[in-house]
Formats: C-alpha cells, structure tokens, sequence
C-alpha cells in the first residue's frame, strides 16, 4: 500500500481522525469464524479499517440488515451479455456483484489483440473490479474457422497488465493432455498463475493428466458425480448458473444430501443475458437459489467471496475485514438476498452510474464477411440411410448425438418436419463461403428460421430452420445489419437485434436490447421452441465443438466424442 494512504487509514483505524464512512448496526458475515456478528464498519481511502465504536464522516444507519463483501462472479464473458461491458458491470454491480473475472475469448476469437484491448478499455473505469484471465484458445480447436490466432507470443506483452491474473478456459483438452508444443507454450508463459480449466466428459486418467498440466479451475461440470471427481482431484469447481447452462441445481443437490464441504465451490455466470440478470438477478440469484435448496447461507456467501477471491490471489477482496478493499453489500436477509445498498471501494454505486461507453474502434464494427452462399450447399441427400442428427439437451449445453432416417422428399432431399429441423454454420470472418449443414431435434421450431452470429467460440453465424429459404433469408439479414440476433417466420424478418460490435455487443442500451430479446423470445417459443428453453443463447452454442457430443460447424457435423467430422 502506499504509504500517505496507509498513514490514513492507520489513523482512521486507531480512532485519530475520523472514518470517511461508518456504516452502522449491521449484521456483519464473518467469513473467517462463520459468524454474522453485529458491529461498525469504518471506510477509510476506500478500504476498511476496522470494525467497532468509529466515527465517521459520513455515517449510515443499517438498522440490523446484513452487509457482506461484494459477490464475486468467477467467470464470465462479458461480450455474452450482448451490451457494452461498462453497461453490464453497473447493471451486475447494483446486485451485489462488484469483482469480476473476465475471459475475453469471444472478442478474441472475432478481432484478436483488438477485440481483447477493447475489452480492456471499456472495462478499465468501471465501478467495480474487473480482471481479465487471458483467452487460451482462439481458435478454439483446429476444426474452427475463426477470425485470428493467438499464440503465447501475443500473448506475452499483457503480462504486465495488472488485471490481466492468468490464463483462460483452457478447453482444447486434447492439446493439453497430448503435449502440443503451443499450447505447452501458453501453459509455460502462465506459470505460476491460474489457469482455468473447461474440461466436460473427461475420463479419470485424462482429467488426471489435464490436472498435471497445472490446470486449477473448472466451471463446465453438469452434475454432483462429476464435479466431486474434480474435487478429488484438488480442482476449484465454479458452479455456474447462465442463461442456457444451469447446472446449480444438480450440484447442489447433490452438495446438501451429501453434506459435502463448499470450501472448493465458487459461483459463475459465464454466459448469461442482460435480461436474465435485470430480471432474475447476477450471483446473488445463484446464492439465493443454493441457499433455497439448503446450503448454509454462510457458506453460500463465502462460495461468492473470499473463496473466488482466494482462488485467484486477490489478497484485499472477499472479506468484511480491517485491510481489505470497502466493497460491500447491504442485503435485507440471508433468505431473499435482495441488495439495499452497493460499495465500490466505500463509494456508493448509485453514485458512480453515469459513466459513458467509450467509443468503439470502426474496424471492430464491420466484422460480419459472408460472400457468396451457394444454397446448394444446404441441401442434405442422406439416401435413405441414418444420419447423424444432434438432439438438444434441456437445461444443458450438452448435446446427445441420434442417428436417424430423415425425411425426405421424392428428389431424396431432406424436409425439416415437425419433429427434425435443419442446423446450418455460415463461416462469416473470411467470406470463404464455407456452409455446414447437418438435422436438430429437440428445438422444436416450426413455419421459420433462428439465426446468430453469437456463435461461440468462433461466433460464426449458426441457424436453425425448416426452409432453406428462411435459414438464408434469416444468415442475409444478419449480414445486413453487421451481426446479431434475428427470427423469419414464413419469408419474412419478424425481428432482429442488431449486435454490430463484433457480431457480439449492442451498441444501444441495455433496455433496448431487454425490450427485443423479450420480443423475439416470445416469437421463438410460439413458433414451437420449448418455453423453458432461452432459444438465442442455446442456439449460440450448437457450433462449438469441445462440449460433448455433436456439433454442426462451417466444415459440417463434428463429433467431439469421436474428434472427427461427420459428413
């Protein structure tokens, strides 16, 4: 610390000169003894320095509500929010998230060293902390067609950035357990630092082999069995609840009847809407809902503070304790968890709201390239034989590979029914012109087309259709508007949301985009997709091809399970 504010706040501590702020009569959760004990806290230079009988210059009466550290949300990517990232830190902020560790992969996989700075920049004035653990994988593996490479010699320059803390998801497993000399590079750069993981499916031996490569993080477990094999293994499980991945509830299941020890659990977002957190809330809703199911609320708050923040060496956050910053909540109970007041460094976060989003760089905003599409190229002819149809999974990301006899018409062309719809990836960085095609069930869309070009992690444009002519009315409307979100019902755009920044961020406001994700939600649930399916974020992950078991991408059907293409 510097001396003139340790000076300060060594003063403020020992009662000779008054506290900047006293927040008072609160009932304070100690994560340290697990104790809520009642008390004052006294802010000082933005941290806290000590609790008890202060003064202060400006004094809070909490009237016996609870008041914790600030939540941490273990890790997310900001561009999945779809709004610029200072927008969402300060929407995520007023639920009590005020730590955030940020994998920037998908700007990184469109736009490289710039998409990366971009977030950066956006995030570096934010009223909250947000670090950055540096993306490992883009492309994510060698079947992707991305928009840059990034190897360990890029990489190198941000190790000097102070809220750079580690390496990212490391989700190409094959390239860790196999020894690829440049993923080895990226793993050696990061010695010494966290590296977390994304490692869903793996055997016993192969998860012991990415564990041996110094890998300490993983959010991708789907289920108690699972992660509890991870657990034994020493790993840091992040129990993540986003807008298509929930797997809270499975885990925690299994954490209460086992009375199973949370000191290796932390919570995570990692891709959730703007209009899930405005409506449902950011971790304080994974807090609520774990504490709902039985977990001790004390150990649920220390799931979302000092155990993240230990996991990522974040000596002075997580705690309500002399020496660490003043980012704290003011909760109405340890059942509702709803936030009454927010600090960011002992400043209210109301008060630090109007921060403007920078401008974005015009190369960042033409990154949408499709060229010439030959719709000959979605035509399926399976002869009569089965094919390997990709079945969605509800509630998961996962997906379950069906080999199927589609139907089809007297030309021997597959017809997307009721049942089976059309899947297709558009390769949209290099106009290359690449179209994979392959049959969904489980989506249940009906008379239209869905398309995206959040399409992790190469965020491509993916469809789902009944039509050939409404999957590519659907892919020229997003190119039309330089990336995003749109429904055709029938020939027609019924609605789209521009996301220009990178194919992946909104460049209006977050109330803009609730109002037509609300909108085309609606649409997309009336049209035949299941009402407990989130259709755009869903759809967003159908082309990535390290989650088990099948996916559809611009060179056509992979098989993660197997490693190779399918048609």
């Amino acid at each position: 610390m510097e001396l003139q504010k340790y000076i300060g706040c060594s003063r403020a501590a020992r009662k000779l000169e008054k506290a900047d702020l006293v927040l008072k009569n609160a009932k304070i959760v100690n994560v340290f003894t697990d104790r809520v004990e009642e008390g004052n806290v006294a802010v000082k230079n933005g941290m806290i320095v000590g609790i008890g009988d202060y003064e202060g210059v400006e004094e809070i009466d909490l009237k016996g509500q609870y008041l914790t550290s600030g939540f941490i949300d273990a890790h997310l990517h900001l561009e999945s929010t779809m709004v610029n990232p200072q927008v969402l830190v300060s929407r995520a902020a007023q639920h009590g998230t005020t730590t955030f560790m940020v994998d920037p992969h998908e700007a990184a996989n469109v736009a490289g060293t710039d998409g990366i700075d971009y977030i950066l920049e956006q995030t570096k004035d934010s009223p909250a902390h947000v670090y950055v653990m540096m993306a490992s994988c883009v492309p994510a593996t060698a079947v992707d067609d991305n928009g840059f490479e990034l190897t360990a010699e890029k990489m190198a320059p941000y190790l000097s950035n102070r809220r750079v803390l580690g390496l990212g998801e490391v989700m190409d497993c094959w390239s860790v357990i196999e020894g690829d000399p440049s993923m080895n590079r990226k793993l050696e750069l990061f010695d010494g630092k966290v590296k977390d993981g994304h490692a869903p499916g793996l055997t016993d031996e192969e998860m012991a082999a990415y564990v041996l490569a110094g890998i300490t993080t993983d959010h991708e477990g789907a289920d108690y069995e699972y992660v509890m094999k991870e657990r034994s293994m020493g790993m840091i499980c992040h129990i993540r609840e986003g807008s298509a991945a929930r797997n809270l509830e499975m885990i925690v299941k299994g954490i209460v009847e086992n009375n199973t020890n949370t000191e290796g659990f932390c919570f995570c977002t990692d891709d959730k809407h703007i209009e899930d957190i405005s409506r449902e809330g950011d971790i304080d809703h994974n807090v609520r809902k774990a504490v709902s199911m039985g977990i001790n609320p004390i150990a649920a708050v220390k799931m979302a503070t000092i155990q993240p923040a230990r996991c990522y060496g974040l000596r002075r956050t997580g705690a309500v304790a002399p020496g660490y910053d003043a980012d704290l909540v003011v909760w109405d109970s340890l059942k509702d968890f709803n936030a009454q007041m927010v600090f960011y460094k002992g400043r209210r976060i109301d008060d630090m709201l109007k921060v403007k989003p920078k401008p974005c760089p015009s190369n960042l905003m033409d990154t949408v390239h499709l060229g010439a599409l030959d719709p000959e190229k979605l035509v399926i002819r399976s002869g009569g034989k089965p094919f390997p149809v990709l079945r969605m999974i509800p509630g998961q990301i996962l997906t379950a590979r069906e080999d199927l006899v589609l139907p089809e018409d007297e030309n021997g062309i597959f017809v997307p029914d009721g049942g089976i719809a059309k899947i297709a990836a558009f390769e949209r960085h290099k106009a290359t012109g690449k179209i994979g095609v392959g049959a969904v069930t489980g989506f249940g869309l009906k008379g239209g087309a869905i398309a995206s070009s959040v399409s992790h992690d190469s965020h491509n444009i993916i469809a789902i259709g009944t039509s050939d002519e409404d999957i590519l009315i659907a892919v020229r409307e997003l190119e039309r508007v330089h990336g995003g979100y749109t429904v055709v019902e029938n020939g027609e755009v019924f609605d789209t949301l521009e996301l220009p920044v990178m194919g992946l961020i909104s460049d209006k406001s977050y109330t803009y985009v609730n109002k037509k994700v609300r909108r085309m939600t609606a649409k997309a649930h009336k049209m035949g997709v299941p009402r407990k399916m989130e259709p755009f974020v869903t759809l967003s992950f159908m082309a990535l091809p390290v989650i088990p078991e099948i996916r559809c991408t611009p060179r056509g059907m992979y098989s993660v399970t197997e490693g190779r293409l399918l048609n």
